[in-house]
């Protein structure tokens, strides 16, 4: 598995500032709702009700929120730079500013957990972090989190 295969380009987007951790989850929603089809609503509600069970927020400015849709027929990612970090009740207690929300079918078992796992180790890597951090582009981003895995392929 690639992130290229579960994110597509129209799915990453900068924005300026989320005034809460609320407000950035309807924007991970409103980003797959606008991405993939799917209802924006019941996605803000799963990852509200998966952030209920503890922070998706994993440290060092990255945060992963993940849920499972009945609407969603493989694993989509979501990918969002905020230019001012937020707090999310991370675990290491910083704002978050790199968030990369995954949504996956109901049944989805080992796909859901591969790509949370891929995504959990391409976002660990600081120089990846940081280049990301450096740039606004949307269609640089896409390639930054997507070009990884080609070399580390090859």
């Amino acid at each position: 598995m690639q992130l290229s295969e579960i994110l597509k380009p129209e799915a990453v987007k900068v924005i300026s500032a989320a005034s809460s951790k609320k407000r950035l989850l309807h924007d991970l929603g409103d980003l797959a709702a606008s991405a993939y089809g799917v209802d924006a609503s019941k996605a803000v509600d799963a990852l509200m009700e998966r952030e209920s069970l503890g922070p998706t927020g994993v440290g060092h400015g990255v945060a992963l929120p993940h849920a499972r849709l009945a609407d969603v027929d493989e694993v989509r990612g979501v990918f969002i730079l905020l230019e001012k970090p937020v707090d999310f009740n991370a675990v290491d207690r910083q704002p978050v500013d790199v968030v990369f929300g995954l949504f996956a079918p109901e049944e989805a078992g080992v796909e859901h957990l591969k790509a949370l796992a891929l995504v959990s180790r391409t976002l660990r890597e600081a120089s990846i972090c940081k280049k990301l951090r450096a740039n606004t582009a949307p269609q640089t981003l896409y390639t930054i989190l997507t070009e990884g895995q080609t070399v580390q392929a090859a």
